[in-house]
């Protein structure tokens, strides 16, 4: 049998293959237009007439767009964006609170019309946005994020942290009957201010930063001089228990001899002169501990109490205005929406120092009515009953009642502060949480989550663009508040923080681990 040869095989034709994405090959959806109408967050007033704009738009392109609507496309101004949200039906108590804006970080498409966030706001592209623009600072803040210095000094936990106004020296009080002054441009211990008895509770700087103010568990007031380091004449005695924090008068009232108001344990506040060192008048209303003391801008003073109420007394005689009472439990914080402007008087950030008194009035007084022209002076008050309250208790139609009581904390609100540029409030709580607000109205914005124990304080930067945070899990945290996300996490202390400030773009933070800390960009 012959032996079959098999054919020669055919050769195979080559498959010639194209780098052909499958995604690319799909076809792309196209992009939506959008009717936007800006409005003003100053007024509320429509910037422009209502534009349409592709949905996919950049934020840097909204902002190009907003300056030339106002005019102002030769010198531009810098704008956040958040879309403004129906009103939502009130919430019960325990159930999250909605927010009532949409950050634009991105773009409209990315930040309002995906499919997740469409869906749960009820968003489509038929829809008119309204844009709220917020102005910025025109300077920009530098996050910290290393530890530049660590200074020991203090023997007892570090109990109070407060810049001076320029933001060139420290003041801390601690748990060592001492308070101690530090230089920031060489980091490095100052003066070391002896003559309490007791722990320090609280320092406070005048606002031209020629005099200091310490209270302690002595029930004493003392003023230092912080150029010297040694006090300016004898302690100032008549609280009978201790000292819970102090408050000075305004340069832009007294720009020659500030007064200064201190709070006591005892239910009582004290008016004395810092010309005189003698006390003027004592504020006697309250029934518990005076927690917290605020100089207003106004030329009254603000006390908030254990005895749940928030008093408002004339600050030219003591005579009480007012008495606001909704709280349900101990107040313990109390914040201004003036107070970054009233505590660094005429320093602003281009750090020119006035010449004479006349001339850090006028600036003090400028940068004062150039903050509160749009928005009146207001008052946040937060409580061990788990909740806030916006007032205004000089200029509201009827001044006893809040504008708005803030919801959300699962615990005691431990500390609030509003933003150097009034527009944004910040809480925090034993909750292990630190809440966003708006400054105007008081709605909720956004819940920043990250620690895991109590957060004791916060504290703006001053271009009101980044936020700082110091607990009781030893770390600080700074939080990115276009994505309500931690910016930068900064442990390094070995115990609990319980103080922190923020100035220029320097963090100082101090605990219970005795140390001071400075952090930088």
């Amino acid at each position: 049998m012959a032996t079959l040869i098999p054919p020669p095989r055919k050769p195979k034709r080559a498959k010639i293959m194209h780098d052909e994405d499958p995604a690319a090959a799909a076809p792309v959806a196209p992009v939506p237009s959008v009717v936007v109408q800006f409005t003003s967050s100053e007024d509320g007033s429509q910037v422009g007439p209502a534009v349409n704009l592709p949905a996919d738009t950049g934020r840097d392109a909204l902002e190009l767009l907003v300056n030339q609507l106002r005019g102002s496309g030769e010198d531009p101004i810098p704008f956040a964006f958040h879309v403004a949200l129906p009103e939502r039906a009130p919430v019960a108590d325990g159930e999250p609170v909605p927010s009532s804006r949409l950050q634009i970080s991105t773009s409209i498409l990315a930040d309002a019309l995906s499919a997740k966030v469409a869906a749960a706001h009820n968003l489509s592209a038929e829809d008119v946005f309204t844009i709220v623009c917020e102005p910025q600072a025109v300077f920009r803040v530098r996050p910290a994020t290393r530890c530049s210095s660590t200074i020991e000094g203090h023997s007892s936990p570090i109990l109070c942290a407060n810049f001076s106004p320029t933001g060139r020296m420290l003041a801390t009080g601690g748990g060592d009957n001492t308070a101690r002054l530090w230089d920031l441009d060489t980091e490095t211990p100052k003066h070391t201010l002896l003559g309490h008895t007791g722990w320090v509770l609280c320092v406070e700087w005048e606002a031209r930063e020629r005099m200091l103010a310490s209270g302690g568990m002595d029930g004493m007031v003392r003023l230092w001089d912080p150029s010297k380091g040694k006090p300016i004449g004898e302690p100032l005695k008549g609280h009978s228990k201790w000292i819970t924090s102090i408050a000075w008068e305004p340069i832009h009232l007294n720009p020659s001899q500030p007064r200064f108001a201190s709070s006591s344990k005892d239910g009582t506040v004290r008016v004395w002169s810092s010309a005189t060192r003698r006390l003027e008048y004592t504020l006697g209303g309250h029934t518990a501990s005076v927690n917290i003391v605020r100089w207003s801008g106004e030329g009254v003073i603000y006390t908030a109490s254990q005895d749940r109420t928030v008093k408002v007394w004339d600050a030219n005689g003591g005579k009480l205005i007012r008495s606001l009472n909704e709280h349900a439990h101990w107040v313990n914080t109390m914040a201004l929406s003036t107070d970054f402007v009233l505590r660094t008087g005429p320093f602003d950030w281009k750090g020119k120092p006035p010449a004479s008194d006349e001339e850090a009035k006028a600036a003090a007084l400028a940068r004062y009515t150039s903050l509160t022209k749009n928005a009146p002076e207001l008052v946040i008050t937060g409580s061990d009953d788990h909740t806030l309250f916006l007032w205004s208790p000089l200029n509201a139609q009827n001044p006893k009642k809040p504008l708005a009581r803030l919801t959300g904390h699962q615990k005691q609100v431990n500390h609030v502060v509003f933003s150097p540029d009034s527009r944004w409030i910040a809480s925090a709580g034993f909750d292990n949480a630190v809440k966003l607000w708006e400054g105007r109205t008081g709605k909720f914005v956004a819940t920043l989550r990250g620690h895991v124990a109590a957060v004791y304080r916060v504290a703006w930067s001053s271009d009101s663009r980044l936020l700082i945070s110091a607990s009781k899990d030893s770390t600080l945290k700074i939080w990115d508040l276009k994505t309500h996300k931690i910016k930068v996490d900064l442990p390094g202390h070995t115990d609990e923080v319980y103080c922190v400030d923020f100035v220029a773009d320097k963090v100082v933070s101090g605990g219970r681990d005795r140390c001071v800390k400075i952090w930088k960009n």
